[in-house]
């Protein structure tokens, strides 16, 4: 079995029922959920050796979000507990032209407390076969761009694969300091994923012919920045998530792979959302799993942007689905039919 390790921040997420606003809120639904958390999640539903690493308070709501990570069958022995403070955010769900909003209390957790002390990558790595962290985790300042060099560095040590999702949050940190510390843990990654943006945002590189506003999405601009990105750090597989937003309820959602110079196009998916965050995360969970488990190019992009059409369609932000059912829908079969 294919052992795997992410690490970043597990935090507790607060929103209103159904697609109510804030201010209409008289019950916040309560979960738990994190980027690489998300993926770790995704893999473990695969089938996979999944493990989490990250740090969180001692008292009840840290033991809480160790728990929803363990009803889900990841590897929690990792996780470092200490600090005062769980990270949370609130999300409203957005419907029809209405955005969904994200309100993030996260200053001062457990892990942005954390110092390179507190893990043992050397052991953590021990028997993994691939590691994955994405942009968020560095952002959240304090030691964690130095303890995420540390991880990447003794994952190399290992041989162990790595991946990051640039994920770039204009809300965590600006473009400058992004692209400073990117810039510097990318030598590292073996697989790089990012969405629409993130390539400018961090790197300055653009796709052409791209009206992200209008939902137009150029693909040949998108092989044009995984070409660039490839030449400039040297990465094995590069992907990139294509989302034609054309209202909130409704967008269109495709997958890139760019491997030994070529570009694989996953089918373009029309999609009915229930709810989008974690959305690009059951991407990389379904694109580490198809890479560890042979797919070709063409197959792994496939399977990852089914997987992550799917999570769209399910409340809140792991992605709950089988193997199976990601293969069916990669296979062409989404009708939706009842399955008796």
């Amino acid at each position: 079995m294919k052992r795997v390790v992410t690490f970043g921040e597990l935090m507790l997420r607060l929103n209103p029922e159904g697609y109510r606003r804030f201010v209409q809120a008289e019950r916040l639904e309560a979960t738990y959920a994190g980027g690489e958390a998300n993926v770790a999640v995704s893999l473990a539903n695969y089938g996979m050796d999944a493990a989490f690493v990250t740090k969180l308070p001692t008292h009840e709501l840290g033991q809480a979000a160790v728990n929803a990570l363990r009803r889900y069958g990841v590897d929690t022995s990792g996780i470092v507990r200490g600090g005062d403070r769980l990270g949370i955010y609130f999300v409203e769900k957005g419907a029809s032209q209405r955005p969904s909003k994200v309100i993030y209390d996260r200053a001062g957790s457990a892990i942005t407390q954390a110092s390179e002390d507190d893990f043992d990558w050397e052991r953590i790595f021990y028997g993994a076969d691939w590691f994955h962290f994405t942009g968020i985790t560095p952002a959240l300042g304090g030691n964690l761009p130095s303890i995420c060099m540390a991880a990447c560095r003794e994952a190399k040590k290992q041989g162990v694969m790595v991946s990051c999702d640039l994920n770039y949050r204009k809300k965590l940190w600006p473009r400058e300091d992004a692209c400073r510390v990117m810039t510097g843990l990318m030598p590292y990654v073996d697989v790089c994923i990012a969405n629409e943006e993130d390539a400018k945002d961090v790197f300055g590189i653009a796709a052409a012919g791209t009206a992200l506003e209008q939902g137009v999405i150029h693909e040949e601009g998108y092989t044009a920045v995984a070409e660039q990105l490839a030449a400039r750090f040297g990465f094995q597989k590069t992907a990139i998530t294509l989302r034609g937003s054309i209202s909130a309820s409704e967008n269109d959602w495709a997958g890139m792979l760019y491997s030994g110079g070529q570009a694989y196009f996953s089918p373009k998916y029309r999609m009915r959302i229930v709810d989008r965050v974690g959305g690009g995360d059951s991407f990389s969970g379904g694109l580490i799993y198809a890479l560890l488990s042979g797919y070709d190019g063409q197959a792994a992009v496939n399977f990852a942007a089914a997987a992550s059409c799917l999570k769209h369609s399910i409340e809140h932000d792991f992605n709950l689905v089988s193997v199976e059912e990601a293969a069916l829908l990669a296979g062409g079969n989404g009708s939706g039919r009842v399955q008796r």
